[in-house]
């Protein structure tokens, strides 16, 4: 079992940061290690929109494709990951995004996942909070590059 949760408040509307979460088409564009993006599925249910989608991940000598679910809850601003078909025994993502009265917005993250390979889980285990970190960081700077602060004395986080 490998698990991260963590809480970051950004100089952006949370509308906005669930806009760039939520828009995971685009994820190849920016984030590190995913080259391949395909949506599967797209459905309205209950308020919340819901995508299949299959996503390739390249990291070192290790390539591996999974499916998952992914539900964006506009309402909530909450979007909810899990796990299709693929490497993993499960996978859990969320991220939720607060607004916050002084302006920005909080982000709170969470992923908890297990490979089905003793030998993958190992591999990636002893890199798995650099990866964390910058998956995190690519979000910043993506955010960074669509959005100026929402609020102007804010400090924009610093570039990695």
């Amino acid at each position: 079992m490998t698990s991260h949760k963590e809480c970051k408040i950004l100089p952006y509307t949370a509308d906005e940061m669930f806009a760039l979460v939520g828009d995971i088409e685009r994820y190849p564009e920016f984030l590190p290690w995913c080259t391949r993006l395909k949506i599967r599925e797209r459905r309205e249910e209950g308020g919340q929109t819901v995508l299949v989608a299959d996503m390739r991940i390249s990291f070192k000598i290790v390539s591996e494709s999974f499916t998952s679910k992914v539900a964006l809850d506009p309402a909530s601003r909450r979007i909810d990951v899990t796990y299709v078909n693929g490497p993993f025994r499960y996978l859990h993502n969320r991220w939720q995004f607060e607004p916050r009265p002084e302006g920005g917005c909080a982000v709170d993250f969470f992923i908890d996942f297990e490979f089905r390979s003793r030998a993958l889980g190992m591999l990636i285990g002893a890199v798995f909070h650099v990866a964390i970190e910058k998956l995190v960081a690519a979000f910043e700077a993506r955010a960074r590059v669509l959005y100026r602060p929402a609020y102007p004395n804010a400090i924009a986080p610093r570039p990695v």
